[in-house]
């Protein structure tokens, strides 16, 4: 897939506020705070800044709809996890994903994984949120730069002691290096319309 333009259109807080549908299936991005989902569309799209990224955890808070090649969405989703706000802005974040994630558009996810960590509880209870609603989805694990080879090896095997999966069925992708970027892009041009 060659990405020939890439455009910010919306954030929005509920599914009426959404941009119109259009026929290709939409790309959702899902992950940890800080996790890279930011920094992940900025590399597919080979623009620094198009998703606006922070070193603090949280920063994405609302839906936002990017659209690229004038005919498909990536959606940049809240994070969950671990960023500094009130419990209630969090659930505010939790309820605003669920009401895209339970819409009836046509979507797929990504769940974005730090390579360098165990999976949480919370990215556990997305991935099996995801099963209970038959919503399709795929692993990419994020920051791929960050370990060698022999320490993504040895993280990769404690990993599977709690999520099975076989590497092939994964996505591994780094910012920093674009590694993964066209695999992914390919990926999302075989899913068609």
């Amino acid at each position: 897939m060659q990405i020939k333009s890439a455009d910010y259109i919306a954030s929005c807080v509920k599914e009426s506020n959404y941009p119109e549908k259009l026929e290709n299936v939409e790309i959702a991005f899902v992950g940890r705070s800080n996790v890279g989902k930011s920094s992940l569309i900025n590399s597919l799209v080979k623009r620094k800044n198009l998703a606006r990224t922070s070193k603090t955890p949280g920063r994405t808070q609302l839906v936002n709809f990017f659209l690229i090649n004038k005919d498909r969405y990536f959606v940049d989703l809240p994070g969950y996890g671990f960023a500094k706000v009130p419990a209630n802005i969090k659930k505010n974040w939790g309820n605003i994903m669920e009401e895209y994630l339970n819409s009836e558009r046509r979507k797929v996810v990504f769940v974005l994984l730090d390579i360098r960590r165990i999976p949480s509880g919370e990215d556990f209870e997305m991935l099996k949120y995801l099963e209970h609603y038959e919503i399709e989805y795929y692993i990419i694990f994020t920051k791929s730069d960050k370990l060698s080879n022999n320490e993504r090896f040895k993280q990769l095997k404690e990993i599977k002691k709690k999520l099975v999966f076989e590497n092939e069925d994964v996505f591994f992708h780094s910012s920093l290096k674009n590694t993964g970027r066209e695999e992914i892009l390919e990926f999302i041009e075989s899913l068609g319309e």
